[in-house]
């Protein structure tokens, strides 16, 4: 680590030091404009994280399915109750789950087992070969909750994460560790971290689903991309713009200093701008990508370019990176049993084809991509499909992932109704009480991208309330 380097974190770590001795919380620690002056490491290799986030609150019990005998009778029959018939669409047969059994290289206990949708082959190839893992119930969490907390009054004892079962408030939460209305990610947070170690720092946190929490730091910018690449500034297109003389005197207008601040603000972003398109447009020319990604799906457009992205990481002089990717639908109070499928098939093709990408360009060993969700939904059907939830099950995919495993605590089968040890993990319905916090799926990511252990309570501003042998700061996927 070089000295600049050394410098810039102590003086990040020193002022935290300081805002704490005030007695401030540590969600506001989080919010120091000076962590994107600290730069954690002084990376000599290429690492990114790519967030895969399911608008609409993706239905964790149709997409990671209990398989053993004994819960899959518990979930049919709950699921089916809801449908009003047994043979409703809502409840996926076990013989169609059978070309997606999960096989983990250690057995889980008292003989659970999972498969996944149908639809889903790629994942439980990646799965299986050891290239994907599952992360069980996790959903955001201020402190470690039982149910009996969860139901005490005592909410200063046993706070809530803000607004929960609403759309935008989670996956706010999620990104932010705040409700909605919050400017900063923990994605842009690590970028705060590490942008030091890019030479040009725009280009730390990419977004190709425009404006998003998630990927907004303190002082590192987002960067928006389309699936078409850099997206132009308007005169940096237009005809008249291409006429030489025109160019010229445009540019050279924006060289002016001006007395409005707004007008110089201006020039600053129309110059960032238009270097930017110019940088990502000349990098990506030079990326040739022959891994095939399916047509007519969004998600998989976004995906391939974030792998030309990647691809041109030495042209925008780029050593770490996270990438946001969304695909939207997920909100399933209806349909379920039509939509879902076609859905989870995008995902499926999609992150499947992005890794084969990460095997072709060299850094598979170097790229995780994660799915995150505004929650997980109800086990028990309303008649055609699920309604909000809270935790959820999700993936962990790249070569660096210890895969073919399941993280975290699976939970009973059981809708949550009665006071019976089954339903403990659950707050009605099969809603799901988290027993992975979201900070602790992000500390995982982030230790693994090269944060430091001191610097995490500081770009996770709940962790400093886990961190015991039952939620760990490191779930192990790496």
């Amino acid at each position: 680590m070089n000295s600049n380097t050394s410098n810039s974190r102590r003086n990040f770590l020193r002022q935290a030091g300081q805002l704490s001795l005030t007695g401030m919380a540590a969600p506001w620690l989080a919010n120091l404009a000076a962590i994107g002056e600290a730069a954690a490491f002084s990376a000599s290799d290429y690492k990114a994280l790519v967030c895969v986030f399911l608008l609409g609150g993706n239905d964790y019990a149709n997409t990671v399915v209990t398989y053993d005998n004994d819960s899959y009778a518990k979930y049919f029959a709950i699921r089916a109750a809801g449908s009003g018939s047994y043979t409703s669409g809502v409840v996926l047969s076990q013989s169609a789950l059978a070309a997606t059994e999960l096989k983990p290289t250690q057995a889980l206990a008292g003989g659970r087992k999972y498969a996944l949708h149908p639809s889903m082959t790629g994942l439980t190839q990646l799965f299986n070969s050891g290239k994907a893992a599952v992360q069980l119930n996790v959903g955001p969490l201020v402190v470690p909750l039982t149910r009996a907390q969860y139901n005490s009054p005592d909410r200063q004892k046993y706070p809530l994460p803000p607004k929960l079962f609403s759309h935008n408030d989670q996956q706010s939460v999620w990104q932010s560790s705040a409700a909605e209305g919050s400017t900063v990610g923990w994605g842009g947070r690590f970028g705060d971290v590490a942008m030091g170690n890019n030479a040009n720092s725009l280009f730390t946190c990419i977004s190709l689903s425009g404006n998003n929490v998630f990927l907004s730091g303190n002082s590192t910018l987002q960067y928006q991309c389309s699936t078409k690449g850099a997206i132009p500034v308007n005169p940096a297109t237009s005809y008249f713009f291409n006429q030489s003389e025109l160019k010229t005197a445009f540019m050279q207008m924006l060289q002016k200093s001006s007395s409005h601040i707004l007008e110089n603000e201006y020039n600053t972003v129309m110059k960032r701008g238009i270097n930017a398109q110019s940088v990502v447009s000349q990098g990506l020319a030079g990326v040739s990508l022959s891994t095939p990604f399916p047509s007519g799906n969004n998600l998989a457009d976004q995906l391939k370019t974030v792998a030309q992205l990647i691809g041109a990481r030495s042209s925008l002089g780029a050593k770490r990176q996270v990438f946001m990717v969304t695909l939207g639908g997920f909100d399933l109070h209806d349909y379920l049993d039509t939509r879902h499928a076609p859905l989870l098939q995008k995902v499926d093709e999609a992150m499947t084809a992005f890794y084969k990408a990460t095997v072709e360009l060299g850094v598979a060993n170097q790229v995780t991509s994660f799915t995150a969700s505004d929650f997980g939904r109800t086990l028990t059907s309303n008649g055609d499909g699920s309604d909000h939830g809270w935790g959820s099950h999700h993936f962990v995919v790249g070569g660096a992932v210890k895969g073919a495993a399941f993280y975290g605590t699976p939970p009973p089968v059981s809708v949550g109704d009665t006071a019976a040890p089954d339903d403990q993990w659950h707050v009605g319905q099969g809603r799901l009480l988290p027993t992975t916090s979201v900070d602790q799926y992000a500390a995982t990511l982030a230790k693994w991208f090269g944060v430091s252990p001191t610097e995490l309570p500081l770009v996770l501003p709940n962790l400093k309330n886990f961190g015991t042998p039952a939620y760990p700061v490191d779930l192990g996927y790496f």
